[in-house]
């Protein structure tokens, strides 16, 4: 394209086209062109609100939602030719449907503006993310499930400051992600709700003159009502930003996830094996087996917390209603969705692959006095003894226990007795392992029993 087509394009305002910088730091259609298919939806059904309204004749509004088709089948070929000179993914479908229908074309920007297309165009695509994001969360919940219900009474340790707490149960483990990734759920839900009004028609700031229905578009792109103030529609950008900030929080999880998988997969812990398909080898050891898929969700959440702060620093000081510098929301979007589709698909195949060790997590289960808790406990519920005093008996025999380096279970009757006479041989019931979180029986807690109930209760949700 010349600069003569982008002199047209400002209807004359300008004597010269932009120069090479000005051009490249003005256009967009280096990446918004991934917009397309949402942008010439929103042109159609404009077209369409057009003709209903009587704004423009059946016939012009019939070519052009031809035409617009006839655009997108172009883009999605690979043979529509893309120009900086035309700036963004807007004015390039807009100059080629005039080359296919002619003089009606420059009849479809009636009654809107760039700033309520593209803002229309926006929310069109992050509400598919957010489809996507929200089918992503059900994949991996679903993965995670079924882990918990095949390990509901497999016992592996708890952990505290990464320090070996108490017996719980892998299914226990496994369904603690699914709370965390079911918030990610509901987050991805309710952001979605909320930013489902339609921004076109709300021009470039104060609404149109001409006799629009707005309704009519809203509904037609599937939104729930048109948005209710014009310098909002074309000012906001929440709508991205919670999904950023969605986007950021579930990727904390999946950090947290694959923190777990590389130290669970690794010689000194083997609760783990990752499959194949999610692992490389080393390129001078043969015996590694990398757990490069966890790591590299890991590193994934620089990238997303990087667009959130980088977005809402574009934002924080710009006046109403719209200003250029509202261009840079895009990329950090695209790259933020990217990166986040990718992670939580590589996680749910971790899941969906990954082979618990079942007698390394048990015999790890036992080790580090991981019942002190439950001897504490027992001698409250038995004895009587209030929790302090069973604290301080408890913490005895531990270094008892180490003294002799054994665990609590290996001390004998008579050793505990030294401690505490009132000690009767019941206390081995609730030493071992299996009868330890067989007894967590609360709402919640790591009893098999709860953890089927709690796998049972998300599969009701889900259907």
């Amino acid at each position: 394209m010349t600069n003569d087509t982008s002199n047209q394009m400002w209807g004359g305002r300008f004597a010269a086209g932009p120069d090479a910088i000005m051009e490249a730091i003005n256009a967009s259609i280096g990446f918004d062109q991934r917009m397309a298919a949402q942008d010439i939806a929103g042109s159609r059904a404009h077209a369409a609100m057009l003709a209903a309204t009587g704004i423009v004749s059946d016939k012009d509004a019939e070519a052009m939602r031809e035409g617009l088709l006839t655009v997108l089948s172009e883009i999605e070929g690979g043979t529509f030719v893309f120009s900086t000179t035309l700036e963004d993914i807007h004015m390039n479908v807009e100059a080629r449907l005039k080359d296919i229908i002619g003089e009606p074309a420059g009849r479809l920007h009636t009654g809107r503006s760039r700033n309520d297309q593209v803002a229309t165009d926006f929310k069109l695509w992050v509400r598919d993310q957010f489809d996507a994001f929200e089918s992503g969360l059900l994949a991996l919940i679903k993965a995670l499930l079924a882990q918990a219900e095949v390990g509901a009474d497999w016992v592996m340790p708890g952990f505290t400051h990464l320090q070996t707490a108490q017996p719980v149960t892998w299914g226990h483990h496994m369904m603690a992600y699914v709370e965390m990734f079911g918030r990610d759920l509901s987050r991805t839900r309710d952001a979605r709700k909320r930013m489902n009004e339609c921004p076109l028609g709300a021009a470039a700031l104060a609404g149109t003159s001409f006799p629009i229905d707005r309704d009519m578009t809203a509904k037609v792109l599937g939104f729930d009502r048109p948005s209710a103030n014009s310098l909002d529609a074309v000012s906001d950008r929440d709508f991205a930003l919670e999904f950023l900030s969605t986007a950021s929080i579930c990727a904390m999880h999946l950090s947290r996830m694959a923190e777990e998988l590389v130290i669970w997969s690794s010689a000194q812990f083997r609760f783990v094996v990752l499959s194949d398909r999610f692992s490389t080898g080393s390129s001078i050891m043969p015996q590694k087996k990398n757990p490069d898929a966890a790591e590299l969700i890991r590193a994934k959440i620089g990238r997303i917390f990087g667009a959130n702060v980088a977005l809402m620093t574009v934002m924080k000081g710009l006046p109403l209603a719209y200003s250029k510098d509202m261009q840079e929301d895009k990329e950090q979007v695209f790259d933020a969705a990217d990166n986040l589709m990718l992670a939580l698909a590589a996680m749910e195949g971790m899941v969906k692959d990954m082979s618990a060790n079942r007698p390394s997590l048990e015999a790890a289960a036992g080790s580090g006095f991981s019942t002190a808790t439950d001897l504490a406990d027992w001698l409250v519920r038995v004895l009587g003894m209030p929790f302090r005093d069973a604290h301080h008996v408890t913490g005895t025999l531990v270094a008892m226990a180490e003294q002799n380096e054994c665990d609590l279970p290996d001390l004998t009757l008579e050793q505990m007795q030294s401690v505490h006479s009132d000690i009767t041989s019941d206390i081995y019931e609730v030493l071992g392992v299996h009868n330890s979180v067989a007894s967590r029986v609360s709402y919640g807690g790591t009893a098999p029993s709860q953890v089927l109930a709690q796998v049972a209760r998300w599969k009701e949700m889900l259907e």
